[in-house]
């Protein structure tokens, strides 16, 4: 398994190389073009690890043995998000250029961006964003560290730490990431609100999140110990979650639409609008399509929930989708008319992605794959192939 972790962290190392060369005519030439594609794909990316850490609470809150076979892979995913954090310093340093209420000018002349001036500056923008990864930082490093004390010592108690500890931190994370769904993605359009958005898109992260691990622990589930430890009930909890929460975002985004739709008000509509025309609308009828139907046809059928490969190439599916959803959320705030869409946002998520998952694949050997001492495992594997 290390040589396989050696060639995935060069393969990894070589994506993230080769979307950022691709991307830097486009920061020397058109930095405004560069840095929004920098967002989009920092966004979508830093989604995963926090999708992971929402994953990791949820496990220890609830038990289960779905989570115990990939706790190690949903905490070597939260183990990066210091990292995306420092990564998110160069928008910090171009912030005029991303988001209109930034602007002086165009807030001297705005009476609505104006009024939202007090929340929305730089400033105290940078001290939400850098109290968020505070935070969740925290959250990261003590969870870590308890999980690591249980392998040591085997105390029972570190059961119920981590238990208590979650339930806690599942409030910090969803406070967090309400703050940062506003900050980052929702003020890009700032003169448009939705009270449901913060809810999607972390919805959104958790089905990216537990589609990237679902094709890593499939792919890891080739060594051992994971080949003895992966059954088919595994994956068939595995496979009955992520169907679970493809339809919760499905539920928040119908919502969204079928509100700010019905009350048809001249501050909310507007952003809709712009996603119905120009050729957006065929990017939304393929994400109701592929993110949405396909996925709950083949998720009902058992047999693909019960088979590693079926389910893998499932949630490949779904984590592409994810990518195009997020891209039809963002990118109509960026430019107006229809759509033109541009090869940088997609190298962007490319150089990102292969940083990320080069970090991801760092973290992998630090700990043995499966927790050593937790009081439930023997359960937890002997579940696997019932």
């Amino acid at each position: 398994m290390t040589a396989s972790i050696a060639r995935a962290r060069r393969i990894a190392m070589a994506c993230g190389i080769t979307g950022l060369v691709l991307c830097a005519p486009a920061a020397a030439l058109s930095p405004g073009r560069f840095f929004h594609a920098y967002l989009f794909a920092w966004v979508f990316w830093i989604g995963v690890p926090l999708g992971c850490l929402a994953i990791l609470m949820i496990q220890h809150v609830t038990g289960g043995a779905w989570g115990l076979v990939i706790r190690r892979l949903l905490e070597s995913g939260t183990r990066t998000i210091p990292v995306m954090g420092l990564l998110f310093l160069p928008l910090a340093f171009a912030l005029p250029t991303i988001y209109l209420w930034a602007r002086p000018e165009v807030v001297a002349t705005d009476s609505l961006l104006q009024h939202k001036a007090a929340y929305l500056n730089i400033p105290f923008f940078l001290v939400r964003t850098a109290a968020c990864f505070l935070i969740l930082s925290l959250l990261v490093y003590v969870l870590n560290r308890w999980t690591r004390v249980q392998d040591e010592t085997g105390d029972p108690r570190v059961s119920r730490n981590l238990q208590l500890l979650s339930a806690g931190g599942m409030l910090a994370f969803v406070l967090t990431m309400t703050f940062a769904s506003v900050d980052w993605v929702m003020s890009l359009e700032p003169h448009w609100f939705s009270t449901i958005y913060p809810l999607l898109l972390m919805a959104g992260q958790v089905v990216s999140a537990f589609c990237f691990i679902i094709a890593a622990a499939v792919l890891l589930s080739r060594f051992e110990p994971l080949s003895k430890a992966i059954g088919p009930a595994h994956m068939h909890d595995l496979g009955k979650l992520l169907f679970t929460f493809v339809m919760v975002w499905a539920y928040f985004a119908l919502s969204q639409f079928l509100i700010i739709w019905s009350a048809n008000l001249p501050e909310e509509i507007p952003w809709y609008l712009r996603r119905l025309k120009g050729g957006w609308e065929w990017v939304g009828i393929s994400i109701i399509l592929i993110h949405f139907a396909l996925p709950f046809g083949l998720l009902l059928v058992r047999r693909i929930k019960r088979s590693g490969k079926l389910l893998m190439r499932v949630a490949i599916v779904i984590f592409i989708m994810r990518l195009v959803d997020l891209y039809w959320m963002m990118a109509p705030g960026f430019e107006e008319g229809a759509m033109k869409g541009s090869w940088i946002d997609f190298a962007a998520a490319l150089g990102m992605g292969g940083l990320w998952v080069f970090l991801f694949v760092s973290q992998l050997p630090r700990l043995p794959l499966l927790p050593q001492r937790d009081p439930y495992l023997a359960e937890a594997l002997g579940h696997g192939h019932e």
